[in-house]
């Protein structure tokens, strides 16, 4: 079993984690004033999956490891245009602590960017995270891209957690995109 997690604002109600079990997709997300990190660690703790794909960044520049000279962005960051793990600062940190909880526990971790799975499938014609009445179209579209039969979605979070789920199902058919070096972060698309 594998999970993909959109990771949100500790309080927020934001959070996602998306899993297969047995034939169907299951859902499950945070509430709003609650610990999202308390959700995941004893959600993760009953599924017991073998790999979790994760929307947040699980590393920091290099420079902070003696690698390279940027303080800001990774490379994997500056490949894929996005947000520097800085600038998100404790969901960061947050989402660091959580991989190194879960590796230790034997449980392999690798950081998502659903986003930029989205725009390599998807039609700019759907609003994807603008307009959620497309998101029944970006829905169908996924689930006829990944010949998956996925749950509907209510939100954008939880369709982020579908996205790093399928990212997690093209890593372990060994048809995902690695973006970065190894010894500053990687992320997976």
């Amino acid at each position: 079993m594998i999970c993909g997690i959109d990771y949100g604002s500790k309080l927020a109600g934001t959070t996602v984690c998306a899993w297969q079990d047995g034939e169907r997709i299951q859902l499950q997300q945070s509430t709003k004033k609650a610990d999202a990190d308390a959700f995941l660690e004893d959600l993760i703790a009953t599924l017991k999956p073998h790999a979790i794909y994760l929307d947040a960044p699980l590393s920091l520049p290099g420079v902070y490891k003696g690698v390279g000279k940027d303080y800001f962005y990774r490379s994997c960051d500056r490949a894929l245009a996005s947000m520097s793990p800085m600038f998100l600062g404790g969901l960061t940190a947050r989402a660091m602590r959580l991989a190194e909880h879960w590796q230790q526990q034997g449980l392999s971790t690798f950081e998502a960017y659903p986003a930029a799975l989205w725009r390599e499938i998807g039609e700019k014609k759907f609003m994807y995270k603008k307009d959620t009445n497309d998101m029944d179209a970006c829905l169908a579209l996924l689930q006829q891209h990944f010949e998956l039969r996925l749950p509907t979605t209510s939100n954008w979070h939880q369709f982020d957690a579908l996205l790093a789920l399928c990212v997690g199902y093209r890593h372990q058919n060994k048809q995902a995109k690695i973006y970065g070096d190894s010894q500053e972060g990687l992320i997976y698309v």
